[in-house]
C-alpha cells in the first residue's frame, strides 16, 4: 500500500498541542466543568465518525456508534490513567465498543468469491487514479476476516502504529503484525499488480 495515500498523518507538533489540550479538557472535566467535553467532542468527532465507518461502511451507523463511544468516554473519563494520550485510550475504548457492536449486529460484507475479480485500479498510461485505488482496496479490504480487517483498518486507513492499534485491539503487537501480514498475503493474491510495487509498506 502506498504510505503517500494511507498513511499520512498529523505533524508532532499537532500531536503535541492536541495531547496538552485535551489533558487540560480533561481535567476540567472531572474538575466539574462539564462543558468542557464538548472540546473533546469537537476535537475527536470526526475521527471517531471516519473510525466507525470504516468498520461499518455505513454513515448512519457509524454516526451512531461515535456517539456512544462519546457517552462510554464521558462516564468512564475518571479511568483515564494518562499512562497513554487521552486519543489513545479513546480510540482503544471506541474499537472495543464497535468490534462489540459489529459482532452484535454485523455488517453485510461480500467474500472474494461474490466480490469478483477486482479492476486493477490504474489508467492506461501505467498512472494510479486516487479514488480507484482507495475504492478497489477498501472494497478488498472489508472482504477480509474480521481479524485482519480491524488490524488493516487501524493501520493503514486510521494512521495508528502498531504499538497503537494493538493496545486498541487488545492484543499483542506479535498479533498485530502478523494480522497484518496475512492480510497483507491475503490482498496480494486479489490485487496482484496492484502489491506487486515495491512501495508495499510493512508493519515495523
Amino acid at each position: 500500500m502506498q504510505p503517500s495515500a494511507f498513511r499520512a498523518g498529523p505533524t508532532i507538533e499537532g500531536v503535541r498541542l492536541s495531547a496538552s489540550e485535551d489533558q487540560a479538557a480533561v481535567e476540567r472535566v472531572l474538575a466539574g466543568d462539564v462543558s468542557a467535553f464538548e472540546d473533546l467532542v469537537r476535537r475527536w468527532q470526526g475521527p471517531l465518525i471516519n473510525l466507525a465507518w470504516r468498520f461499518t461502511n455505513d454513515r448512519g451507523r457509524a454516526d451512531e456508534m461515535a456517539q456512544e463511544a462519546f457517552l462510554r468516554a464521558f462516564r468512564g473519563l475518571d479511568r483515564w490513567r494518562k499512562d497513554a494520550a487521552f486519543s489513545t485510550w479513546l480510540f482503544a475504548l471506541a474499537t472495543n465498543l464497535y468490534r462489540t457492536e459489529l459482532r452484535r449486529i454485523p455488517m453485510r460484507t461480500v467474500s472474494f468469491e461474490e466480490a469478483g475479480p477486482l479492476r486493477d485500479p490504474r489508467a492506461q498510461d501505467g498512472g494510479v487514479e486516487q479514488a480507484d485505488l482507495h475504492r478497489a482496496v477498501r472494497r478488498a479490504v472489508l472482504a477480509l476476516p474480521s481479524k485482519y480487517r480491524e488490524a488493516l483498518i487501524l493501520f493503514y486507513f486510521h494512521d495508528m502504529d502498531v504499538p497503537s492499534a494493538a493496545r486498541s485491539l487488545g492484543l499483542s503487537e506479535g498479533t498485530v503484525k502478523s494480522q497484518l501480514a496475512r492480510g497483507r498475503e491475503i490482498l496480494r493474491g486479489k490485487l496482484p499488480r496492484l502489491f506487486a510495487a515495491p512501495h508495499l509498506e510493512e508493519a515495523q
